[in-house]
């Protein structure tokens, strides 16, 4: 029986805070790198009264609207991890974020909080785009934001928009297009 490959899920968090539980994961996008047609996007209604205006205006989502219509985060939460289980039959999911560290903060803490345990893996570990790329290249931190990236690769057509089902699209293309780069020494700079 062989091995099915890893199946590579781009996630795009928007969130009303800077960290989850006293504030609120509001949007939740996810798409399969190589497989656009595979996505899942959620709104999710804020979970506390707390939350830092400026952050919650990066989305341009409307909370009271979020706190009236949306899911709650445990059928939000839910739906996601039926959409990734499901997707098991084609490989092996493997979460990816650019950066890992903020986008599965609030994946990882919301999957266990309200479905009991992440479809990812008990530790929320995932590939993390900059130090992916950081490997790759040989390049600094600050060489690595995917603004950056894009720029090298010539992706130039790639908007992020702040809307996570979007930004998971467009994660999955930047990080299919580094994986199809893999030079044997640093991405040769186009600039």
């Amino acid at each position: 029986m062989s091995r099915l490959p890893e199946l590579y899920i781009a996630a795009d968090v928007e969130a009303d805070g800077p960290i989850p539980g006293p504030y609120s994961m509001i949007s939740l996008g996810m798409a399969v790198v190589g497989r656009p047609e595979l996505t899942f996007y959620t709104e999710l209604r804020p979970i506390s009264d707390d939350f830092v205006p400026a952050a919650l205006a990066v989305s341009g989502l409307d909370r009271d609207r979020l706190l009236r219509e949306a899911p709650s985060a445990e059928n939000a939460m839910t739906a996601a991890a039926r959409w990734i289980n499901g997707l098991r039959e084609l490989g092996r999911p493997v979460f990816l974020a650019g950066p890992a560290v903020w986008d599965g903060m609030f994946v990882h803490w919301y999957f266990v909080r309200f479905a009991g345990h992440s479809p990812f893996s008990a530790t929320g570990a995932g590939i993390d785009l900059r130090s992916y790329w950081m490997g790759l290249t040989g390049c600094e931190w600050s060489a690595s934001r995917k603004g950056s990236i894009k720029h090298r690769l010539c992706l130039t057509d790639l908007p992020h928009t702040h809307h996570a089902g979007e930004d998971a699209a467009e994660l999955a293309k930047v990080f299919e297009a580094v994986l199809h780069s893999r030079p044997d020494g640093p991405v040769p700079d186009v600039s």
